[in-house]
C-alpha cells in the first residue's frame, strides 16, 4: 500500500498570526458602517466572509435597497411589506430603455433586461434561463411575476396592437394561472404562511421580432406526502381549506 503523503506543517505561530492579520482586516471593513449600503455588488466586500457579507446585506435592507449584485448573480432581500416603488412601469421603462441597465441599480428588472438583450442581439437566437432559487419565504413566487410582467410589458410595448391583444392574453393566463396552481400546491409551514410545495418551469417563445408568441408551465416535485402528513403547526394545501371555507359559507355541513 503506498504511503500517503500529507503537505507541509504550518506553524501554529504563523497560522496565529494568518488569523489575527484576518481578523483585523474584517474588524477594518465593519468599521466604516456608514458606507456599506453603497457596496451594490458583493464582489466589492473584502474581505469575503459570512460577517462582511452578512453586515453588507444588512446595511442595504435598513435603507430599503432591497437588491444586490454577486457578480453575475443578483440577491434579493425579502423586504416582507408592499414596495410600490420598486415595480412600477415607469421603472421597467427606464431598464429597458437604458443604454447599459447594468450600470442602474441592481434591480430584477436590470437582469430581465440583460437576458432580454442577449437574445435580441443574436444572429442565431440563443435560448436564456434564470434560475430563481432561495429558502422558503424569500420571495422566489414574488420574483418570478416580476420577470414575467416584465417581459410581457417589453415585448407589448413593440408590437402593434393586435399584436398587444396577443401578448396582454398570453400574460393574463400565466398570470391567471397562479392562484390554481397556489391552491393545488402552497401549503402554510412554519416559515410561510404561502409555501410553494413544488417547483415551477415557465417557458416564453419570442419570435425573431422579440414578440412574445407564446407560454407554457409544467410543475414538478410536489410534495404529494403533505396530503397524508403534516409537520406540527402546518397545514395541508390550500385547496382543502378552500372547498370547506366554501361549503360552510353555502350552509353545507356535511359532505357525503
Amino acid at each position: 500500500m503506498p504511503k500517503q503523503v500529507n503537505g507541509p506543517k504550518r506553524d501554529p505561530a504563523i497560522q496565529n498570526e494568518l488569523n489575527d492579520s484576518f481578523k483585523e482586516e474584517v474588524k477594518a471593513f465593519l468599521s466604516d458602517e456608514d458606507k456599506l449600503h453603497l457596496l451594490d455588488d458583493l464582489t466589492k466586500v473584502n474581505p469575503v466572509t459570512t460577517t462582511t457579507v452578512l453586515k453588507c446585506l444588512q446595511a442595504r435592507y435598513t435603507v430599503d435597497v432591497f437588491y444586490t449584485y454577486a457578480g453575475c448573480s443578483l440577491v434579493a432581500v425579502n423586504p416582507f411589506q408592499p414596495i410600490c416603488r420598486l415595480y412600477l412601469p415607469e421603472l421597467m421603462k427606464e431598464y429597458h430603455t437604458a443604454l447599459r441597465p447594468q450600470e442602474l441599480k441592481p434591480h430584477i428588472f436590470a437582469m430581465a433586461e440583460q437576458t432580454y438583450r442577449n437574445v435580441e442581439s443574436q444572429i442565431e437566437p440563443i435560448n436564456q434561463s434564470i434560475i430563481v432559487s432561495g429558502e422558503s419565504g424569500a420571495g422566489k413566487t414574488w420574483t418570478s411575476r416580476c420577470l414575467m410582467k416584465f417581459y410581457a410589458t417589453v415585448a407589448a410595448s413593440s408590437t402593434s396592437p393586435k399584436g398587444s391583444e396577443t401578448v396582454e392574453r398570453i400574460e393574463k393566463r400565466v398570470l391567471d394561472s397562479n392562484p390554481v396552481m397556489e391552491a393545488f400546491g402552497n401549503a402554510c409551514t412554519l416559515r410561510n404562511n404561502n409555501s410553494s410545495r413544488f417547483g415551477k418551469y415557465i417557458q416564453l417563445q419570442l419570435n425573431r421580432s422579440q414578440h412574445l408568441t407564446s407560454a407554457s408551465i409544467q410543475t414538478f416535485l410536489l410534495e404529494k406526502t403533505r396530503v397524508a402528513y403534516q409537520a406540527p403547526r402546518e397545514r395541508n394545501f390550500h385547496i382543502f381549506y378552500q372547498v370547506c371555507a366554501r361549503l360552510i359559507n353555502l350552509g353545507i355541513s356535511k359532505v357525503h
